[in-house]
Parts: structure tokens; sequence; C-alpha cells
């Protein structure tokens, strides 16, 4: 069984369907249609919901943390212990709530049909923000799309929603939110069974390993964000899954003297912090890292560990030298994560094993790290190509290279030989053209809908080109630009 709150209402299920979606649960068996189906990928933000976790702020003050998702790519299963919020309990009293108020003052809808997306994101952004901020407003809603309105009366809305808000039903019942969260939080194994369908949802590491183990066919559910599109876009069905997200150990950002400790569910919007403090560029990339309501989903474990090879984070990762921690059973190694990719979503992962966690080198005074990513558009997008460069010049001369590309082959993968020619070598437009020769040794890119394997080879030389002018240059640095 599992039990969550919907909005205050406790609900308790055990033999739904896994695979059904909180998109479907609420129009389909709550009776709660205003959260809309749109593109059922994550694309277009029109069935934004709203969870609420129990957390903990920097004072050690409890409180519930308000997250946007899309919820056409969460299961049900990922609900357990959490509160769930749709548009329709947002109207208290006969009262709309102030980001709806704001949405009609502001003439911020016509069809409609996007609103309540638009609304919920609002709501998110309200209960995150102190005060209104442009750059927070548009980092809100990137994830949102509108056909008909345009955006202009729909950021004012949001600077209204922001600004002064006023407490609301929410604000009012966190007391009780907080205690009810506390009643139904886990304490053992979760599970929905529908007879042919299991999703299991353990609480440990050991607990997952066992179950894995158990039931080696499994698919394991973080985010879902790439997952459900199995079930949303291609119609499959998931037999037996087993949700991480309720993993506390997985969840964990540890800091030690020369590395970062990222547990494998951790949301990547949680990773921004930790990672932009080290390495901006990381940050910077992490923002453009599809929507705002992917990035509350999608984890760092699941960005790696579904092979891809136009993943964000994988090209700076091993450019960095990080390294993952794999779990089977009681057994752990650890494996320098460019090892980890084989060939097109092949890995070097064992049966019933899991990432566990990712260690990343703390920045040194000596590295000189950029991150570039080229996509169609500036927000919400694919990377063409992400280019991460790690170089560390001593004197004039290069003494160690770490070059890492997504989008130019099979797997993400390193340089060597346009490492080979830039180690011991000056560094200078020469050797920069020379290094830039040698990437037709390392890739040979093919041809999508998203980019020759011309554009692709041409933008992977001139990124290179780019990272030499900007540390020769660098009051002129344009870091992860997207190139149109």
């Amino acid at each position: 069984m599992i039990q969550f709150l919907l909005n205050q209402e406790l609900r308790s299920e055990h033999a739904l369907d896994p695979n059904l979606t909180v998109l479907n649960y609420l129009r389909e068996h709550v009776g709660k249609p205003g959260t809309k189906e749109g593109c059922a990928s994550g694309d277009c933000g029109a069935c934004t919901v709203v969870v609420g976790e129990l957390d903990t702020d920097a004072d050690g003050r409890e409180r519930v943390r308000y997250r946007s998702l899309n919820s056409c790519l969460t299961f049900v299963s990922s609900l357990h212990g959490k509160q769930l919020i749709s548009v329709e309990d947002l109207k208290h009293n006969g009262q709309l709530h102030s980001v709806q108020q704001a949405m009609v003052d502001y003439h911020g809808s016509q069809c409609g049909f996007c609103t309540p997306g638009f609304v919920m994101s609002l709501f998110a952004l309200q209960k995150n923000s102190e005060q209104p901020d442009a750059h927070k407003a548009h980092e809100a809603l990137a994830g949102n799309l509108c056909r008909c309105t345009g955006y202009r009366p729909i950021l004012a809305a949001a600077d209204q929603a922001c600004c002064g808000k006023q407490p609301d039903q929410f604000d009012a019942r966190e007391a009780e939110t907080i205690a009810r969260l506390k009643a139904i939080a886990p304490t053992e194994t979760g599970e929905l069974n529908s007879g042919d369908k299991r999703c299991l949802v353990p609480l440990t590491v050991a607990d997952l390993a066992d179950l894995y183990d158990a039931y080696p066919q499994a698919r394991l559910l973080a985010g879902g964000t790439d997952l459900a599109l199995e079930v949303t876009q291609f119609h499959r069905t998931l037999p037996v899954m087993i949700y991480v997200g309720n993993v506390a150990e997985l969840k964990r950002i540890e800091r030690f003297d020369d590395r970062l400790e990222i547990g494998a569910a951790t949301p990547l919007s949680d990773c921004y912090e930790a990672l932009q403090a080290e390495y901006p560029d990381f940050g910077e990339l992490l923002q453009r890292f599809a929507s705002l309501q992917i990035r509350n989903q999608g984890t760092l474990g699941g960005n790696i560990g579904n092979a891809s090879p136009i993943g964000d984070s994988p090209p700076l990762l091993i450019a960095l030298g990080a390294q993952i921690v794999l779990c089977k059973g009681q057994v752990r190694r650890t494996l320098a994560l460019e090892d980890y990719f084989i060939d097109y979503r092949v890995t070097a992962r064992q049966e019933s094993e899991f990432i566990e966690k990712i260690v990343v080198p703390r920045a040194t005074v000596e590295q000189a790290f950029r991150a570039y990513k080229v996509s169609k558009r500036l927000d919400d997008d694919i990377s063409a190509v992400c280019a991460a460069f790690n170089l560390r010049i001593e004197n004039g001369v290069v003494q160690d290279a770490r070059i890492a590309f997504g989008g130019m082959a099979a797997t993400p993968k390193r340089a060597k030989h346009c490492e080979a020619v830039l180690i011991g070598a000056p560094w200078i437009n020469s050797t920069v053209e020379r290094a830039c020769i040698a990437l037709a040794e390392d890739f040979t890119p093919l041809s999508d809908f998203r980019a020759s394997k011309e554009y692709r080879l041409l933008s992977a030389r001139n990124l290179l080109r780019k990272y030499f002018i900007e540390l020769q240059t660098p009051h002129i640095e344009t870091r992860v630009t997207a190139y149109v």
C-alpha cells in the first residue's frame, strides 16, 4: 500500500496499476480534470502539478517544500508519503488564489488549455520566492508553453503574484500538513500491485539491493522523466518497477575536502547549489537542462544511467574525472564514469547492480573548467553538441587535459587525440588549431534532425577555439551559450 495527501484528503492505494500516471489518476480516478494533457512527454507544462514534501530549512525549522512536476511523467507510486496539489485545490472559500487572480487581472489566458499548468508553476514560484525576480519567473515558466496568449501578461501576473504576497490557506494549514505528512511517513517498503504489474517502494539502500536482486528484471524508477515515456509515448507496459525516490541515502549530497558525493536519486534541482559553487559552468548548464519541472524530478544518477549519448551531465562529469559507486547486494565497486559507457545505451552495469552515488572531485585553483551546450532553443531543449573542457595550464604550457563531448558519438566520450596534441604543448593558437584537427580522429558524428555531422564537428572545433579565447580574455566569457 502507498499513502499520500490529495490536498488535505488522505488517500491509501494498493491495487492501482503502477503504470498509472498522476495525470490520469487525477482525471480518471478522482474526478479532477483541471490538469490537462498537452504532449504526454514533459515538454508543454499543461499537466503541471505541485508536490509537497517534508523538509528542514537552513535554520532547522520543519516546513513543507513545494515542487512543480509534470504529472504526465510522474507515476502514482512516487507520491508515497507526500502531498499532491492540483489546480482545483487553489480556490478557497469561493475566492481565487492570488496566482489565479493575477492571471485574471493581467489577461494571462485565452483558450485556457495551458492555464492550469501556468497557474501551478506560478503557485510553486510564489511558495519558493521571497520577492519578485524576473530571472526566477522565467526559470519557473520556461517549461510551460502557451500558443495563443503570449508571455508578457503571464510574466506580469508572475510579478504581481510574488510581489507582496499574502498568506494563503496552505500557509495557514502548514502545521497541520506537517503533522499529517509525519503521520504517513513510510516506515516499510510500500507497494502498488494490480495483479500482473507491481511497483515496490523501498526505504533503504539495503532493501533496494535485496529487491533488485530478487527482481533483476525490474525497471528502476527515480524521476521517471525518461522511463515514463515508454508508457506515455510508446504505449509499453512495465510489469515490475522499483521506485528509489524514497531511499534517503540516495538523495544525500556530502562534501569532503577533496570531493562531493551525490546520491544517485538526488533531483537535479537539488544538485545545482553544490555543483554551481564548485564549477559555475556546471551550474549554468543545469539551469538549461530541460525545464524546472523536469529538474525537480530528473536525477543525476538517472541522467547517467540511461546512457543517452546526448545527456547533458555525463560530458561535464567525465571532464572532471568523476567516478560512480555501483552497488549489487552488499558488494560495491567504484568505476571511472568514462568507463561506464560501453556503446549506444550499453553500460558496464551488471545484472541487479545500480548506481548508488556519483563522486565529483572538488575544484582546484589550477583547473580551467568550462562547459558549453549547443541547442536550437535556449531553454528546454536537447543538446546537438555538449562540450566540457578541463585543462591545467602552468607557465603557458598545458600540463593536463580532459576534454569530453556529448552528441558526437554513440556514448559521451573523451577526445583523447585532441588531448594528446594539447598535453605538453604551449597554450597558443597554433596548438589549438592542431587540436581542432585532431577532433576528426576522435569523432565521426552522425547526422540527425538536430544537426548534421558536418555541423557537429565544426561546432566541436569552434567550441575549443571559444574556450581558448575565453581563457585568454576572461572578461568576454559567455558560458554555456546556445548556437542557433
